[in-house]
């Protein structure tokens, strides 16, 4: 397994990031190991919602997961208001960094990630490549 270890500085939006770093390095079957930050901007797709909610606010980024390919990413972020209440979802466009957010991404050198249109669900799923 490779890792990669990275910083996003204020006004940085996170998933413009990832998507940038994912095609800069040619990451072919990548994972987020772990992540850390806050947010001042936070847009979030909730579950069977076809829009992204924003929420203006600052936020702590308590978790981020997801998989990372060249030919596209699918992720989930959790967070934290100022008084602790956390909410996630699908991560968008639009999540930008209040102060800083720290990132550790693993990838296998083992498989290829790949997002097809599966006929069953209607959305790009993932699929494995060995």
């Amino acid at each position: 397994m490779q890792t990669f270890a990275f910083r996003l500085k204020p006004d940085e939006d996170l998933k413009q990031a990832l998507q940038a770093f994912t095609q800069k390095q040619d990451i072919k079957a990548g994972f987020i190991l772990t992540a850390i930050g806050s947010l001042k901007q936070a847009s979030i797709r909730f579950a069977n919602q076809n829009t992204a909610t924003v929420l203006q606010d600052k936020f702590e980024i308590l978790s981020l997961n997801g998989t990372l390919a060249i030919t596209g990413i699918h992720i989930h972020i959790a967070i934290a208001d100022s008084q602790g209440k956390t909410i996630g979802g699908h991560l968008e466009n639009g999540c930008i960094i209040y102060t800083t957010a720290e990132i550790v991404i693993g990838v296998s050198e083992e498989f290829t990630f790949d997002r097809i249109v599966d006929k069953q669900t209607g959305y790009k799923e993932l699929q494995i490549k060995e």
